[in-house]
């Protein structure tokens, strides 16, 4: 069973981690971490989050790979994911990550911390 008040917080850098936890936290948010696609998939089986914030630069399994492998899983295929990068927001990007399931694709540059909370609550209330 998802938990729609957890967030699977995906990202290889220690710093925007800790930035968006203790923002997520602060807004009330359980906050699952994984540093990488592998450690994302894993925690994903041990428990549904609400929703995955999922950056795509990553070592092990990127973050497409993992949108991948997540929409290909019959068990999280209807978990929501955000593709949170900082590659930039080429159209032929934003396009290929929606059209593999992607619900939004942020770049952490042009979201304010409230907007991207923001954002994440309005996509786990259409669930």
């Amino acid at each position: 069973m998802a938990s729609s008040n957890t967030v699977l917080l995906t990202d290889d850098d220690p710093m925007i981690i800790r930035m968006y936890q203790r923002k997520l936290e602060h807004d009330g948010f359980k906050v699952n971490l994984a540093f990488n696609g592998e450690e994302a998939l894993a925690a994903v089986k041990k428990e549904k989050p609400g929703i995955i914030l999922l950056d795509i630069m990553m070592p092990k399994m990127n973050g497409i790979d993992t949108l991948k492998a997540l929409k290909a899983d019959a068990g999280t295929k209807d978990i929501p994911v955000i593709i949170l990068t900082n590659l930039g927001d080429r159209p032929e990007d934003v396009e290929k990550a929606k059209q593999l399931g992607a619900a939004e694709y942020i770049v952490k540059a042009n979201v304010s911390l409230p907007d991207l909370v923001d954002k994440i609550k309005n996509i786990i209330a259409k669930k």
